[in-house]
């Protein structure tokens, strides 16, 4: 089947004007498939050049426009009509499985969206997405994408245990063999998983990513003031190439961050998501997850259609998160 591929691939772009060094070079990276050519059109024209060496960005133009229409990718101008439409009606929404915090995010998780569960350890943020890594795999009628998912393990906090409980209280078999877990050992492999990888798994079906946590391998490794830029370069090159991954997938993206303390003058202390302006801006749905007695809180901090300050009450039990 791979033979077949490359052949009817290999006919298409050189119907379409690619010439055969090009093609050659597609070879020889293992990038003359659907998923390579999804590669190729998630690269900028600067990085495509360098990637292959090849002689000009009008090649690589030629070539990621060739490839595009190829893999079926859409980068037309579209209404807002059509927009809302595509949003509301045409794409899975994924269901938390806790009502109240479905109805705080507008009836779930949207794809090509990045959610930010920020907090304190033992706020809930692992949980929730231990829940959102079963709920995927349910049928979308129920809620789910009918999906596998990649669960980016930077934490070492994910439990197959507690994904059986949860995949039990919700009648999902197999759960376990359907998430697939990768636990880089530092910021270098995060990177080239994200990079080159990923889109593996999203190839053949994933269409939850989680990253548990976004922050904590460059909060150890880049250390000192004289590292932050750096680490702030790194964290956004990262968080760029989920967006990408995100949109030509229509893969839901759920990130965790930890938090900082802010104090100010009056002497009250303010909780606030690390990583600074690059997390802030990349997330497209930002919450602050808070332990409150004998339950737990979830807070919008930012969104660009959720209400600021709303929250929803939940509480964790052995088998997942449930409404409080």
């Amino acid at each position: 089947m791979e033979k077949e591929e490359e052949k009817e691939l290999e006919q298409k772009l050189r119907e379409s004007g690619v010439g055969h060094t090009v093609i050659q070079k597609l070879k020889a990276q293992g990038l003359l498939s659907m998923r390579g050519l999804r590669f190729i059109v998630a690269l900028t024209s600067d990085e495509l050049v360098d990637f292959l060496a090849l002689g000009s960005y009008e090649t690589a133009s030629r070539l990621q426009e060739n490839a595009k229409k190829i893999i079926g990718y859409d980068d037309r101008v579209l209404t807002a009509g059509q927009l809302l439409q595509i949003i509301e009606q045409e794409q899975p929404k994924l269901t938390t499985g806790v009502k109240g915090l479905d109805a705080l995010l507008g009836g779930g998780l949207y794809p090509v969206e990045i959610y930010e569960f920020a907090g304190e350890y033992g706020t809930g943020k692992t949980q929730i997405c231990h829940q959102l890594s079963v709920t995927a795999q349910l049928p979308e009628e129920k809620g789910g994408l009918n999906a596998s998912v990649v669960y980016i393990d930077a934490e070492g906090t994910f439990s197959p245990q507690r994904i059986a409980s949860i995949a039990k209280r919700f009648n999902v078999e197999g759960a376990l063999e359907r998430i697939y877990v990768y636990r880089p050992l530092n910021t270098g492999e995060l990177e080239r998983f994200v990079k080159f990888t990923l889109n593996t798994y999203l190839d053949q079906g994933a269409r939850l990513v989680v990253v548990d946590s976004i922050i904590v391998l460059y909060r150890a490794q880049f250390r000192g003031i004289e590292w932050l830029a750096r680490r702030q370069q790194a964290i956004n090159y990262v968080l760029d190439w989920l967006k990408r991954w995100a949109r030509l997938y229509s893969a839901v993206i759920a990130i965790t961050n930890q938090v900082l303390t802010h104090p100010l003058p009056s002497g009250i202390a303010l909780k606030l998501p690390a990583g600074g302006n690059i997390i802030a801006h990349a997330s497209t749905h930002r919450f602050l997850m808070k332990k409150a007695g004998d339950t737990w809180l979830m807070e919008v901090l930012d969104s660009p259609r959720l209400a600021k300050g709303a929250t929803a009450e939940f509480t964790i039990k052995d088998d997942g998160i449930w409404d409080a």
